[in-house]
């Protein structure tokens, strides 16, 4: 795939095999230049102004609303709220929903694979109502114990979260299957994280079942600071604001106040209006290759990683075969810690991530303190491959060294 011309960095950059991608991703040129074209030509605050400049401002932030919500499946662009990410996300719907309608008694369930943003945020929720915090089990290759979440569902039930895609193990999740045995068995909120799934999956909210989907800008392309939720309008007309202030205000009295229409009632403050239009063009970029293109290329990658890594003496990886992930790959070396690994790969020009990746339960569950992850998108290609294997053969060989020497 030749995109690595259109990233600006990795252009200046060309020794540099930028592999951390699920951490959050590098930023095309025409993100870039359409976050200075609207400082530059529209800049005003939206909502606010009764003048043409507010106004030219308000229109490119609502049109930037529509073409992510178009992107991710959702028709009623209207039930897209505007967050500056996944966790904000994730946060609003625990603090509504906590208000609304958990109560003590009843359950909340996570899997074992989530990251913090979606198991600590429902822990803490569980804690302040008195509901049973629950978690579901992964299997010994890293997927959703599916027998174990059939038998936790129960009419107590109230929330079902879970990732679409593991940040830790690349798993991607069957979601069809558990709205399935949800819808079945309970009428919990179904929450998915998607904040590693719509980067890189194409996402139909519509057609996915869940009752609420959210995600991060940076991680496919967009700028930092501006992510979101998309929802069922049912339940975001249900459940309270989670943030009170500016422009989501209806009516406010002396003694009480209303609330504005969706999605206002969840934006309270100045927006992020650059961010929505510069993750709209990271979209509409997206778009021009193809989700199944993206998809495929990452497969293709990771499954060319996995299986040369596995062929070097020492090197453990974890998580489901390459088929059935997505462009992540966690991994140990023998006897190399993984922070002394990226420190080495560093050296080398290569970029990865190393330690619990906010996902301290499922290391827990894996019996280690940390893992490396090499994780791929649309700029990378075989080289990046190659320098990865490279480097830690090389890290392989100095500990072996050092070990030897002591």
């Amino acid at each position: 795939m030749p995109y690595r011309s259109d990233f600006p960095l990795l252009v200046a950059n060309p020794a540099l095999h930028y592999l951390d991608s699920a951490a959050s991703a590098q930023k095309p040129k025409v993100v870039l230049d359409a976050i200075r074209d609207f400082y530059e030509t529209s800049y005003a605050n939206p909502h606010r102004g009764a003048y043409s400049l507010s106004s030219l401002a308000t229109a490119r932030y609502h049109s930037a609303r529509q073409r992510i919500a178009e992107f991710l499946g959702a028709v009623d662009f209207e039930a897209l709220i505007f967050t500056r990410g996944t966790t904000e996300a994730l946060n609003l719907l625990a603090t509504a929903l906590s208000v609304s309608n958990i109560r003590s008694g009843d359950e909340i369930v996570v899997t074992a694979l989530e990251h913090h943003s979606n198991f600590v945020t429902w822990q803490q929720a569980a804690l302040a109502t008195g509901a049973r915090f629950r978690i579901c089990e992964m299997t010994s290759d890293g997927r959703v114990d599916m027998d174990m979440l059939e038998g936790m569902l129960n009419t107590r039930t109230r929330v079902v979260a879970f990732g679409h895609v593991s940040n830790a193990l690349g798993t991607v999740n069957p979601v069809s299957e558990i709205v399935r045995l949800v819808r079945e068995r309970s009428d919990a909120t179904i929450i998915c994280d998607g904040a590693q799934g719509a980067p890189h999956i194409r996402v139909d909210f519509d057609k996915l079942g869940v009752d609420a989907y959210a995600f991060s800008g940076h991680k496919m392309g967009g700028p930092m600071g501006l992510g979101g939720l998309v929802a069922r309008r049912k339940l975001l007309e249900r459940i309270p604001p989670y943030q009170f202030g500016g422009d989501m205000i209806e009516f406010v009295e002396d003694q009480s106040s209303t609330w504005a229409p969706l999605p206002h009632k969840f934006e309270a403050g100045t927006p992020n209006a650059a961010g929505a239009v510069g993750l709209a063009a990271a979209v509409d970029y997206l778009d021009g290759i193809g989700m199944e293109r993206v998809q495929a290329h990452e497969k293709a990658l990771v499954a060319l990683a996995q299986s040369r890594l596995e062929a070097l003496d020492g090197v453990t990886t974890y998580g489901p075969p390459a088929a059935e992930r997505s462009g992540v790959l966690s991994f140990n070396v023998d006897d190399v810690h993984a922070h002394d690994l990226a420190t080495i790969l560093d050296s080398t020009g290569v970029c990865i991530r190393s330690g619990h990746h906010c996902a301290q339960p499922l290391m827990r569950r894996l019996g280690v303190p940390a893992t490396a992850r090499a994780s791929f998108y649309i700029y990378n290609d075989e080289s990046d491959v190659d320098a990865l294997v490279a480097g830690v053969k090389q890290a392989s060989t100095l500990f072996a060294g050092t070990i030897a020497g002591n």
